[in-house]
């Protein structure tokens, strides 16, 4: 069942595609569809499950390195996913689906037996290099199985796998956690990655058309190069080091001028990484800028909800799973109904519109929230901003496939995802330092007058960083020395405690509002972009996309260049 259907072809003679549905069964496109959602249900569990077993993992392992758990493993996945999907492209799709998925189990055995917190930082970028060929090589085989018109409802169905597993991810952790102990966390990904991988290995076919290519080594050298160094700035710019430290400074002007040689390389290179000259396909450009702001935008209501939630109104939530299930839900609902009604009506800038409009509206409620705010108040919020953006996680990724042809599904997929990933990077740092700059000078103004003489701003500083990230480190110095510092004002410390409380609850409340702000900016922008969006039908099969669709191949290589751009594009079937 692992049949391997290839046809020689050369340069000059192009194959006409053939989709994966019209070589299986009905009852084998079905064990497919399933083995690519367990594979996207691992890597999407492994994040929310292992947020949660974090606490103990200090306890047991220390923490001094914490944030490198996470950044290590975000920059192996984002650098790999056009690596991924241009190779899938010239390779087939199943040998690198199933490499990613060896890859990601290798990595979650290996971190449940870390015996200190530099052996988890390398498992964990282990598991993010097999993890960043899931999703974008998933999303690839469904276009390589569904026309553009069928696709709608089956990437809906995959994009709420998303919200599924943000919702029970943090619950499963916690349990496992619990009465299992931190190392099951990864552990429990090998018997689900065992039966995805045997499922995927027993009827994805590995349909490639042989044709000559080269490989990219250059500009996969430079890729690297430019983004883990940007990267690494924004992971760790306002968090280890100040953002006018050399450090980040020196980060960022690596990072400046590896693009600038990344971008010469592939504007030369017969078959690119990231080909910049999809740029100009405006389907494909339009798309991009609407994806990075939304993932930037996104990220501000998906991470500092629960603080909001937990420290603004003071509610006790087990975990962040529960405080965002409303959300979630909302966000399921939508991103099946925006499914199937693409798929009904073949019609997709009105919905790209509509979701951008109502995720800003919902992003604009939450940025009116503060300390008096009910519950009702907040799962209405949390309802409607998830309501518009499930309706859009998916379908930007349908409008760039069906504007291309078949064999450039993999690399126009994972360009998109790997420019969703930089954005989503990119707003993290820029949201995060709003919160903290935001907290700590509200904090500094609102603090109880007898108070202010003996902390520094320093000490607001870092327990603003601590209250925003939900760390201990410097914060846990500075709650100290206010303890401390109450305690010497005798009966009058507890009313200026109750003072202080407030004052921290109403200065987080507004930083977090500023959040929100611009994360309906973002939604906004977004919309704005979307404005200019060009509308082509959606394909009904696989068949060459006619001019309207397939205009891009002049733009990409020009016209007048018909076997290089049948070299560079390739020449993949599944």
């Amino acid at each position: 069942m692992t049949d391997t259907i290839s046809v020689p072809t050369t340069a000059s003679e192009q194959p006409e595609p053939q989709s994966i549905r019209d070589t299986v069964s009905k009852r084998r496109l079905a064990l497919i569809i399933t083995g690519l959602l367990l594979g996207m249900l691992l890597s999407a569990l492994d994040q929310t499950v292992v947020g949660t077993a974090m606490p103990r993992v200090i306890a047991d392992l220390g923490g001094a390195n914490l944030s490198w758990v996470y950044t290590a493993y975000l920059l192996a996945s984002t650098v790999g996913v056009p690596i991924y999907g241009k190779l899938s492209d010239i390779y087939g799709r199943r040998i690198f689906f199933m490499l990613g998925m060896v890859v990601f189990l290798i990595g979650s055995a290996l971190s449940g037996t870390s015996d200190n917190m530099t052996q988890l930082i390398i498992y964990r970028a282990i598991q993010g290099l097999g993890a960043g060929a899931l999703m974008p090589i998933a999303q690839a085989i469904i276009g390589d199985i569904f026309p553009p018109v069928e696709r709608g409802k089956w990437q809906g169905l995959f994009v709420a796998v998303f919200g599924l597993a943000t919702i029970v991810g943090p619950l499963l952790g916690g349990a496992i956690t619990d009465h299992w102990g931190w190392r099951w966390v990864f552990y429990v990904n090998m018997p689900v990655g065992f039966f995805a991988l045997l499922v995927t290995g027993l009827t994805l076919p590995n349909l490639v058309v042989r044709r000559q290519h080269t490989i990219d080594y250059l500009g996969s050298i430079a890729l690297v190069l430019w983004s883990v160094p940007l990267l690494l700035a924004l992971s760790l710019g306002g968090n280890q080091y100040d953002w006018n430290s050399w450090q980040i400074i020196g980060l960022f002007a690596v990072a400046a001028v590896m693009l600038l040689v990344f971008v010469v390389i592939e504007l030369r290179a017969r078959e690119a990484i990231i080909n910049p000259r999809l740029m100009k396909n405006s389907i494909f450009s339009v798309s991009m800028i609407a994806m990075f702001l939304l993932s930037a935008g996104m990220f501000g209501a998906i991470l500092y909800l629960p603080y909001f939630v937990q420290d603004v109104q003071g509610q006790s939530a087990t975990n962040s799973g529960v405080v965002l299930t409303p959300m979630m839900l909302g966000f399921m609902f939508s991103s099946l109904v925006g499914g199937q009604l693409l798929s009904r009506t073949g019609r997709y800038k009105l919905l790209a519109l509509f979701g951008f409009a109502v995720g800003a509206v919902g992003m604009f409620l939450l940025s009116r929230m503060n300390v008096n705010t009910s519950n009702g108040e907040l799962i209405r919020n949390m309802v409607v901003t998830g309501l518009g953006i499930g309706v859009i996680m998916s379908l930007f990724t349908i409008v760039v496939q069906n504007a291309f042809p078949l064999r450039q599904i993999g690399e126009v997929t994972a360009t998109l995802t790997f420019f969703r990933s930089m954005g989503g990077t990119i707003g993290l740092a820029v949201l995060g330092s709003v919160l903290v700059n935001g907290f700590t000078n509200n904090l500094q103004a609102r603090i109880p007058g007898p108070l202010k003489p003996y902390v520094s701003a320093k000490q607001l500083s870092n327990f603003g960083q601590a209250q925003s990230s939900g760390s201990s480190g410097g914060g846990s110095s500075t709650t100290a020395h206010l303890q401390q510092l109450l305690a010497h004002f005798g009966p009058q410390g507890q009313l200026l405690y109750q003072q202080l409380m407030m004052a921290v609850r109403t200065s987080l409340s507004d930083a977090i509002s500023n959040v929100f702000a611009i994360g309906a900016c973002m939604m906004v922008a977004a919309f704005i972009a979307t404005l200019f969006l060009r509308e082509i039908p959606l394909r009904k099969s696989h068949k060459t996309a006619d001019t309207a669709n397939g205009q891009q191949q002049a733009g990409d290589r020009g016209a007048d260049d018909q076997e290089s751009a049948t070299l560079a594009g390739g020449a993949i079937i599944g």
